[in-house]
């Protein structure tokens, strides 16, 4: 069972919204649930897998400039801020306290409700240390 772990953290890598997919599901559906609860921000800073037309309009209408870099099959090329697009690594820092614990690591859990209480648990701790 395979899982995917969508999250907005802020820019000290405190996790402020998380979403679970499943594995094979594209990473478009976790932008489009987090669109909404995206907080007032200048700048988004996301990989490849959300580089989309659709969401960066969506993040343009919420005032937010989006730095993500375009995908190597797209035709047209995006520009974004590489110097910006390097402070990316605070998300993967917050990924790593995330492993830290060992329940959300190896997922112990079946059930992906259950899993993603455990990484609420988790990111709560980690919010507040």
């Amino acid at each position: 069972m395979n899982t995917k772990l969508h999250a907005i953290c802020d820019s000290q890598g405190r996790p402020l919204n998380l979403f679970v997919t499943a594995g094979q599901v594209s990473d478009y559906i976790g932008a489009r649930a987090l669109l909404s609860r995206l907080p007032n921000v200048d700048w988004l800073l996301g990989d490849r897998g959300y580089d989309a037309d659709w969401f960066r309009e969506a993040l343009k209408d919420k005032g937010i400039s989006a730095c993500i870099p375009g995908r190597k099959q797209r035709k047209n090329t995006v520009k974004y801020d590489k110097r910006r697009y390097k402070r990316r690594n605070r998300i993967e820092i917050m990924f790593g306290r995330l492993k830290d614990w060992r329940r959300v690591a190896t997922r112990y859990d079946r059930c992906p409700k259950v899993f993603l209480s455990a990484i609420a648990l988790a990111a709560i701790v980690i919010y507040w240390l």
